[in-house]
C-alpha cells in the first residue's frame, strides 16, 4: 500500500483555511468579561480575525483591549477606522479603561499608542506607519464604491495585524463576507466565490452557497471569525445578557386610489420605482409619524430615506405645536463637527426627537437610553434595518423597544421580503455557531471507513477514490474508464474528498494528482484508460473575462507525467442548439452574431481522452469481424463508426436514471454518462472477461455497461445516495443476463430536463 499521508494532510489543509499567525496573550483585564477576553485572545492568536458579535457584546472594550496588545507586542501603533459618530464614542470608552485613544491628524506626528479616524480618510493616511489596524462596524466596507474598498484592501495588505467588529456580517447575501476575508488576506473575493458559491440561471449577479457547500463554508468562516449572539454560543453564562421584548407595531395605510381602471392600488414596488412611491407617499406617512410622536413624551429616533422627508417632517412638528428644541435633523450635508455634536447629544439625552437616515447613525452608536424608534420609509435593506433597531435594542436596555414600522399599501411587497430576510440571518447564525464547535480540527483527517459491496460480476467500494484504489493488487485492471467531477461546474458532496469541492484549478490539480500514479500501479501493462471530459468555461463573474478553459489538456499533461502514454482522442458531438437553450452561453446566442460576432463561438463537445500504460500487452484485445454469436464480435462497419475521430451520433439521452440518486441538496442534476460511449469504449479496448475499474462510479454506468457485457467491474463512489442507486443498477443488470436480450434494448432512458443546468452561466 502507499504511504497516502500527505494526501490526507493535503485533506486537512483543504478544510482549514487559516493558519494562526499572531501571538499568544496570557493576560488578563478585568474590564472584559471571561467570553469577552477568550474572543481577545482568539483574534491575537490569530492575528487576522474578524469578531461578528450582536449589538451589546461589548466589541469596542475587546477591539481596544485588542489594539492595546497588539501596540504591546510590536511596539509600534495601531489604527482604528470607525464611523464618524463612533469616534468620540470609542475615545470615551477608553478612557473608561484605561486606554488612551488619540483622534488621527495627517498635521502631527504618528508615535506609538492608538489612533482613531473615520473611514473616509483613507486617503490621508500613511499606512506603512502601522503594525495593527481595527475596522469598526467593518460590514461598512462593503458600502464603499470600488476605489475606496480597494484602497483600503491594498493600502493595508502588508499589515500583520488585522481585526474586523461588526454585528451584521452580510446577513442575507454571504458572498460579502468575502469582503472581510479579502481584507483580512485570507481569500480573495472571487476564489471564495469559485471555491463555495454559484448563481443560477439567468441572474449572473446573484450568488448563493452550493448545496453541497453550506457546511464547509461556514467552517472555513469560524476558522477566521467567531459569531455570537449571546455568550452561550462559544459556552459561557449568558447571566447579564438578556435582551428585553421587541416590539414591532405596523402602521399600514391605505393610500388614495390612483387614477387607473384598478379597482385596488398596486401593492408591491421594485428597486427603480420605490423613491417615487416614496415621494407619492411622503404626507400620508410623515402624517402618520408626527401622529405618534405626539401621543408620547418619551424620546424617539425617526428614520427617513430622503431629505425632503426630514425636512417636511420638520414642518410638520412646528405647526403641530412641538418646540423646535426637542428635535434635531442630521443629514449628510452637515459638517462632521455638527454631525458629532447632535448625534452624541441624543445619547446624553440633550433633547427628544432625532430625526435621520440610517446610513448616517445606523451603525455603532448606542441609544440605549431611547426605546422608540419610527422606520418612516419602508426599504428594502434588512441589514439597515436590524442595525437601527440595535442602537436600541442591545444588551443592557431594560425597557421594551418600540419598533414603528410604517409602509403603506401600495409598498407591502417590502415587508414580506424584510421577513425572509430576517428567516435567512437566523439561518446564517445557526449555521455559523454550529460551524464554530469544529473550529480546531488535528493536523491531517483520518483515513475515512471504506465499505465494500459485492455481486456476482461487481465489487463496489463506499469511500475516497484515492483511498481505494489502494486495495487493489499491482497490475490487476485491464480497462479503466471514468468521468471525474468538472471543476466549478458540479459538486455532489459537502465531503473534502470531493474533488468537485475544489476552490480552483490549481487545488483541482494538486488532489487529482494522486490518482495517475495510483492508476499506473494497478494497470495492466499496454492496457488503457479513458477519461471523458470537456474544456470548461471561464466566467466574467469570476476572473473579469469570458472564454475557456483547456481542462482536457490538463488531465493530458497529469497522465503522461506519472508516466501514462498519450493514446487517442475522441470528440464526441453534441448539439450547440441544446447548450445554448441549456445554458444561455453568450457565445452562442444568436444575437450575439448580429451584435458582435466575434464574441460567438462553437458548441463544447465531450472528449474522450485514452492513455495506455507503458510496456507490453501480454493479453490482446482481440475482435473477430465473422462471427456474431462470439462475445468480441465488432463488424467492420461498427469498427469505422468506433474509428471515427468525432463520434457523431452519440445519444445524449441514452443513460441511467439518475433522478433516484439525487439529494435536495445537490446542485446539478446528475449527469450520468451515456451508455453507448461506454459500450464503444468497451467493445474496443477490452476482452469479454476484462476486470474493468471506475475511479468514479457515480451511479454505475460504467459498471452497469461492463456487466451487460460479460466484464468484471470494480468501481469507487464517495456519496452514499449515488453507491447505493448503483447496487440496484448492477442487480438489474445481472438479472438482465439470465435473460438473454438485445443490449439496452429494454433501458428506458429519461430525457434531459432543460431547466437542470450543466454548466454555470458565463
Amino acid at each position: 500500500m502507499s504511504d497516502n499521508k500527505e494526501y490526507l494532510q493535503l485533506l486537512a489543509a483543504k478544510e482549514k483555511k487559516h493558519i494562526p499567525c499572531g501571538f499568544v496573550c496570557e493576560n488578563n483585564w478585568p474590564w472584559l468579561y471571561p467570553f469577552q477576553s477568550f474572543c481577545v485572545k482568539k483574534a491575537l492568536e490569530y492575528g487576522r480575525f474578524a469578531l461578528f458579535e450582536d449589538c451589546g457584546l461589548g466589541k469596542t472594550r475587546q477591539q481596544l483591549t485588542w489594539a492595546n496588545e497588539v501596540v504591546r507586542h510590536t511596539g509600534n501603533p495601531v489604527i482604528i477606522f470607525a464611523p464618524l459618530a463612533v469616534i468620540g464614542q470609542t475615545i470615551a470608552e477608553g478612557a473608561a479603561i484605561g486606554i488612551n485613544v488619540t483622534e488621527y491628524n495627517p498635521d502631527y506626528p504618528v508615535i506609538s499608542g492608538i489612533y482613531i479616524t473615520n473611514y473616509e480618510q483613507i486617503d490621508n493616511i500613511k499606512t506603512d506607519l502601522f503594525s495593527g489596524i481595527v475596522l469598526d462596524e467593518s460590514s461598512i466596507i462593503k458600502s464603499f464604491d470600488g476605489v475606496y474598498k480597494e484602497k483600503l484592501i491594498n493600502g493595508f495588505k502588508n499589515t500583520a495585524y488585522k481585526l474586523c467588529c461588526t454585528a451584521t456580517p452580510s446577513p442575507n447575501d454571504p458572498t460579502e463576507l468575502g469582503s472581510h476575508s479579502e481584507f483580512l488576506g485570507i481569500l480573495q473575493h472571487n476564489v471564495m466565490l469559485a471555491m463555495f458559491f454559484v448563481h443560477d440561471s439567468g441572474d449572473t449577479g446573484v450568488w448563493r452557497i452550493k448545496g453541497h457547500g453550506k457546511k464547509r463554508f461556514w467552517a472555513w468562516v469560524s476558522s477566521w471569525a467567531i459569531m455570537l449572539s449571546k455568550p452561550s454560543d462559544i459556552g459561557f453564562s449568558d447571566d447579564g445578557y438578556a435582551l428585553p421584548p421587541l416590539e414591532y407595531i405596523e402602521k399600514l395605510i391605505i393610500t388614495p386610489k390612483k387614477e387607473n381602471a384598478k379597482l385596488f392600488n398596486d401593492n408591491t414596488v421594485s428597486a427603480t420605482t420605490h423613491n417615487a412611491e416614496l415621494r407619492l407617499t411622503k404626507i400620508q406617512r410623515m402624517d402618520e409619524v408626527v401622529n405618534i410622536v405626539k401621543e408620547s413624551k418619551e424620546s424617539f429616533i425617526i428614520w427617513v430615506k430622503q431629505n425632503e422627508e426630514g425636512e417636511t417632517l420638520r414642518k410638520m412638528f412646528a405647526a403641530s405645536g412641538i418646540d423646535e428644541k426637542e428635535y434635531f435633523e442630521v443629514t449628510g450635508s452637515d459638517t462632521p463637527e455638527f454631525k458629532k455634536e447632535i448625534l452624541l447629544g441624543f445619547s446624553k439625552s440633550n433633547f427628544r426627537i432625532l430625526i435621520t437616515k440610517i446610513k448616517i447613525a445606523g451603525m455603532g452608536l448606542n441609544y440605549q437610553n431611547c426605546r422608540n424608534m419610527i422606520f418612516a420609509s419602508p426599504d428594502f435593506s434588512f441589514e439597515g434595518l436590524y442595525q437601527a433597531i440595535r442602537r436600541e435594542w442591545r444588551f443592557g436596555q431594560k425597557l421594551t423597544v418600540n419598533a414603528y414600522i410604517i409602509s403603506t399599501d401600495t409598498m407591502e411587497n417590502i415587508v414580506v421580503s424584510l421577513r425572509e430576510k430576517q428567516r435567512k440571518f437566523t439561518e446564517m447564525q445557526h449555521e455559523m455557531q454550529i460551524a464554530m464547535s469544529e473550529i480546531f480540527k488535528t493536523d491531517h483527517l483520518p483515513a475515512r471507513e471504506i465499505r465494500i459491496e459485492k455481486t456476482e460480476n461487481w465489487t463496489g467500494y463506499l469511500g475516497d477514490c484515492i483511498q481505494c484504489v489502494d486495495q487493489l493488487a499491482d497490475k490487476s485492471i485491464g480497462f479503466s474508464m471514468f468521468s471525474p467531477p468538472f471543476p466549478e461546474l458540479y459538486v455532489y458532496s459537502s465531503e473534502p474528498e470531493d474533488l468537485g469541492n475544489c476552490k480552483d484549478y490549481d487545488e483541482f490539480n494538486k488532489f487529482f494528482s494522486f490518482i495517475p500514479p495510483k492508476l499506473l500501479r494497478v494497470m495492466q501493462p499496454g492496457r488503457n484508460v479513458a477519461i471523458h471530459c470537456m474544456d470548461t468555461p471561464i466566467m466574467k463573474g469570476k476572473e473579469g473575462f469570458i472564454g475557456l478553459r483547456d481542462w482536457s489538456g490538463m488531465l493530458v499533461k497529469q497522465m503522461t507525467d506519472a508516466g501514462f502514454i498519450y493514446h487517442c482522442r475522441v470528440t464526441i458531438w453534441k448539439d450547440p442548439v441544446t447548450e445554448m437553450q441549456r445554458t444561455k452561453a453568450l457565445g452562442l446566442l444568436h444575437k450575439q452574431v448580429k451584435k458582435d460576432s466575434s464574441m460567438s463561438r462553437v458548441g463544447m463537445p465531450d472528449y474522450l481522452l485514452v492513455f495506455r500504460a507503458p510496456g507490453n500487452n501480454e493479453n490482446p484485445v482481440v475482435n473477430q469481424d465473422t462471427n456474431p454469436t462470439l462475445p468480441n464480435y465488432i463488424p467492420v462497419a461498427k469498427w469505422q463508426q468506433i474509428a471515427s475521430p468525432v463520434w457523431m451520433d452519440v445519444n445524449q439521452t441514452k443513460t441511467l436514471n439518475g433522478r433516484k440518486a439525487r439529494e435536495n441538496d445537490d446542485e446539478k442534476h446528475i449527469c450520468p454518462l451515456q451508455l453507448e460511449t461506454i459500450e464503444r469504449a468497451t467493445m474496443l479496448w477490452t476482452n469479454h472477461g476484462d476486470t474493468c475499474l471506475s475511479m468514479f462510479g457515480g451511479i454505475g454506468s460504467e459498471s452497469y455497461t461492463w456487466v451487460k457485457m460479460g466484464r468484471k467491474a470494480i468501481s469507487f463512489e464517495l456519496k452514499t445516495s449515488y453507491f447505493n442507486e448503483s447496487i440496484k443498477n448492477i442487480r438489474d443488470a445481472e438479472m438482465d443476463l439470465k435473460t438473454p436480450k438485445l443490449i439496452f434494448s429494454e433501458q428506458i432512458q429519461e430525457p434531459v430536463d432543460d431547466n437542470d443546468n450543466d454548466l454555470i452561466l458565463y
